[in-house]
């Protein structure tokens, strides 16, 4: 019979049997860190979490027989034990919940005799295929994981990728029904399989385990756990909370200032205006092209005038004819490959004649991160630009063979998931030390803690279809749990849209209602007519005004909705920069005593006290609303009061979706 060799940490034990060691280690309120490998665990890591456990009360109990050990803390304890009962020993570990002893989540073998819970399949460079696996619970529900198009936000069932793609951003945090938070803390390329006979968390190629659990029986105190474990959002600057106007791309400085100076003649609230990609003069410049942005300073000082902010999109790709790819290139500034040329992408820039392969910077290399800012703050920064549109930033690959990147952090099978984040920390750490604490970005993919770099999400090119529409409800809901509170979509979706077609000002419309009611409210598309790719591709007009005369005033009163609703806005931003809870959350982060509320996946809570209906299906004009228990509810746009925990048909004209105002409360508006 076997022993474990058990040593006791200030915060928690390390347990080795055989080869194998197991750490556990108290992270936080409720909150254990669990890291496992083979002959030892590394403890500084390219993950979400800090090398060192914050300060946490711990219990720490030997079992007997040298067969294991027990922590508690707080509302989670732990047990490792060696189990023996179904023929070769195991080390395994079960959560439960401390008050009550509830089983929260267990290990479990993949198969009796062999292989156990936790797998290692060697490479030769030293990495391991892993794969960890636990019991599945028939009532569990599951949600987070970041942002995905499958249109669900219950994730039970599913099998999803750990892997960044447009529209698919990969944040590896689950918040269960049965009381805890799950972050796998490891950027590696994977998979994660929700099925009904078990849950596993898979890596392509990996040093070691490395995952996180956190108990409560509140999800919204689990949510703020999470926060503290991986960092918490700032303060949204309060421009942001205003209306976002971008179409695929405004051709130059006279076309952007024109758009905002049309929206105050107009009398129309805007807040910022986005200048897209190939405003430069090469991909990997880093700076305006002159002959398009001749004076940039003087377009930032006068869009300011008008209470606008000008936001700029920065690509990480460095294309060949770029004045910095031969310095990049030979410092090793750019991402290198496993195998092939040092290219990783195809694209029609400018001075290009057809498109060509385009390689991507190392954000992973502090000296790379160095090299991109110092151009940035000199090109954009200094000229008073504090908005950075992050587009392509998973990296955008093509083909997307991520296992073939080599990068400053490792190969890319091991720390690919990463990119992203680090991406937004050459910005969000350069714009802090210049002094520019109202900077914020805008990014197409994240990973763990990305948010406490001040980094919004928005949902990627996604269709102009009733059916995204509805995805989007579910996503936007989903990363929220995974800890983006500053997220929104491209209203009307991104590929195409004809602002001429009944059919789809209807759509337009509708998802215009639902962007007013988003974290963050953005407009952007490649409308109809569109051009072919190439640099001088422009998109169809995409101002509210381009929509016909029947949606240009509900469009119009739209907006002037979401600028009344700022200041409430503003104060549920700041719960979520001080507390850690989403301001667009599932009805049941609010409600978790409420049995309906955990079934609803079409509605959403914008703070405490608004609640919102979107309307997703083509001519409906009412929708089923359910509204939670505990409370009245004062339907916004006739006045009317219900009781909660009922169903009801709520109106839906063409003006305005079903928004509900929590009983009591004060949002403005």
């Amino acid at each position: 019979m076997s022993t474990v060799q058990v040593r006791q940490l200030p915060q928690g034990v390390e347990l080795r049997v055989g080869h194998e060691v197991v750490r556990l280690d108290a992270w936080g309120t409720s909150s254990v860190r669990v890291r496992a490998g083979q002959h030892a665990v590394a403890l500084d890591t390219v993950g979400a979490l800090a090398a060192t456990a914050p300060l946490t009360a711990v219990d720490v109990e030997l079992l007997p027989g040298s067969r294991g050990a027990r922590l508690v803390v707080g509302e989670l304890t732990v047990t490792a034990w060696l189990d023996d009962a179904e023929g070769i020993e195991a080390l395994l570990l079960g959560f439960i919940r401390t008050a009550d002893g509830a089983e929260l989540l267990t290990e479990r073998r993949e198969h009796f005799w062999w292989p156990a819970a936790r797998v290692y399949q060697g490479h030769r460079d030293g990495s391991y295929a892993i794969r960890q696996s636990f019991a599945a619970y028939d009532d569990e529900r599951l949600y987070g994981l970041g942002q995905h198009t499958h249109g669900r936000l219950d994730h039970k069932g599913l099998v999803l990728d750990l892997v960044q793609r447009n529209g698919e951003v990969s944040i590896p945090f689950l918040l269960s029904s049965r009381g805890y938070g799950f972050l796998w803390n490891n950027p590696a390329l994977g998979r994660v399989e929700l099925a009904g006979n078990g849950t596993r968390w898979t890596a392509d190629a990996s040093r070691q385990i490395d995952y996180w659990v956190s108990a409560s029986t509140d999800p919204a105190q689990v949510l703020r756990q999470y926060a503290d474990a991986v960092g918490h959002a700032p303060r949204l600057p309060d421009w942001a909370t205003g209306f976002w106007q971008c179409k695929l791309r405004y051709l130059d400085q006279e076309e952007v200032l024109g758009v905002a100076r049309e929206y105050r003649r107009r009398g129309l609230p805007l807040s910022v205006v986005v200048t897209d990609f190939l405003h430069w003069p090469a991909m990997g410049d880093f700076r305006f092209d002159p002959q398009e942005y001749p004076d940039p300073r003087r377009l930032v000082e006068e869009l300011r005038d008008l209470g606008v902010e000008l936001m700029v999109s920065v690509w990480p790709t460095v294309s060949p004819l770029s004045e910095n790819f031969a310095e990049m290139r030979d410092a090793g500034y750019l991402v290198a490959t496993d195998r092939g040329v040092e290219f990783h992408e195809t694209f029609f820039d400018k001075k290009m004649t057809a498109p060509l392969p385009v390689a991507f910077y190392d954000a992973t290399n502090p000296d790379a991160r160095d090299y991109v800012w110092e151009r940035i703050r000199r090109n954009y920064l200094d000229l008073g630009v504090r908005a950075f549109w992050l587009d392509a930033c998973e990296p955008e690959l093509d083909p997307g063979h991520a296992d073939n990147l080599m990068l400053h952090a490792g190969p890319g099978a091991q720390v690919a998931n990463v990119y992203p984040r680090e991406h937004a920390r050459a910005f969000f750490e350069g714009t802090r030390a210049a002094g520019q604490d109202e900077a914020m970005l805008l990014c197409r993919s994240a990973w763990a803690g990305q948010a406490a770099l001040g980094a919004a999400v928005w949902s990627g090119d996604i269709p102009p279809t009733w059916v995204s529409l509805a995805e989007q409800v579910r996503a936007g809901m989903s990363i929220s749990l995974a800890g983006v509170p500053w997220w929104t979509t491209d209203i009307g979706g991104f590929h195409g849209g004809d602002p001429a077609d009944p059919r789809y000002r209807e759509l337009f419309v509708r998802w215009f209602e639902f962007g007013m009611l988003c974290p963050l409210a953005r407009l952007h598309g490649n409308r109809e007519p569109r051009q072919g790719p190439g640099w001088t591709s422009t998109g169809g007009p995409n101002e509210v005004w381009s929509y016909g005369e029947e949606a240009y005033p509900i469009l119009a009163d739209q907006l002037r909705f979401r600028e009344a609703l700022r200041p409430y806005l503003g104060r549920v931003m700041a719960i979520a920069a001080d507390e850690g809870v989403p301001p667009m959350r599932p009805l049941f982060v609010d409600f978790p005593d409420d049995p309906a509320a955990w079934q609803v996946d079409d509605q959403y809570l914008l703070g405490p006290d608004l609640l919102v209906a979107p309307v997703v299906v083509e001519g409906a004009r009412s929708r089923a609303v359910y509204l939670p228990a505990g409370t009245r509810w004062r339907e916004m746009r006739t006045g009317t009061k219900h009781e909660g925990g009922t169903t009801l048909d709520a109106d839906a004209p063409l003006e305005a979706i079903p928004v509900f105002v929590r009983d009591g409360a004060d949002i403005g508006v």
